[in-house]
């Protein structure tokens, strides 16, 4: 099992930085892209691998991927998108949608419809996932730049 975890943390640290790289994101944050990617996966993992489904599973990742690049945007002064972007990557359902469509070409409608429905839910939650915290976000932000006046 730890074995297991431990290839889970690399492989998506490196994905998540190698995509950084690939997106152009400055040297010096590609070792953050990477921690962003890996959180995200390691929840995704976690709660899947505890019976959670996959697409609030991926909510919930997205969630987190997208506060980390928040923090890490503010606290280096980098735009979130550079960090969001990298982070996301290993979440994408990209071989589900694979599956979908070699299902579609084998004439296996039914089971590529599933397939291809489960992809776009896990899409759509991962979009939900990154304009919530944005939205969380704001609303914040707000917060703090118009505190209500005591006694009006």
């Amino acid at each position: 099992m730890g074995k297991l975890i431990v290839e889970q943390l690399v492989t998506s640290f490196i994905a998540s930085a190698a995509f950084g790289m690939i997106f152009n994101a400055p040297k010096r944050s590609l070792i953050k892209c990477g921690i962003v990617g890996m959180l995200g996966w390691i929840i995704y993992v976690y709660m899947t691998e505890n019976n959670a489904d996959p697409v609030l599973a991926s909510l919930l990742a997205s969630f987190a991927i997208a506060v980390l690049s928040q923090f890490f945007a503010k606290m280096y002064k980098t735009p979130v998108i550079i960090f969001s972007v990298a982070g996301i990557i290993p979440l994408v359902p990209g071989g589900l949608a694979y599956d979908a469509m070699r299902n579609f070409v084998e004439n296996d409608y039914n089971l590529a419809i599933n397939l291809a429905a489960k992809a776009f839910m896990i899409s759509g939650s991962i979009a939900i996932g990154l304009v919530f915290s944005e939205v969380i976000n704001q609303i914040i932000r707000q917060s703090k730049l118009n505190p209500k006046r005591k006694g009006v």
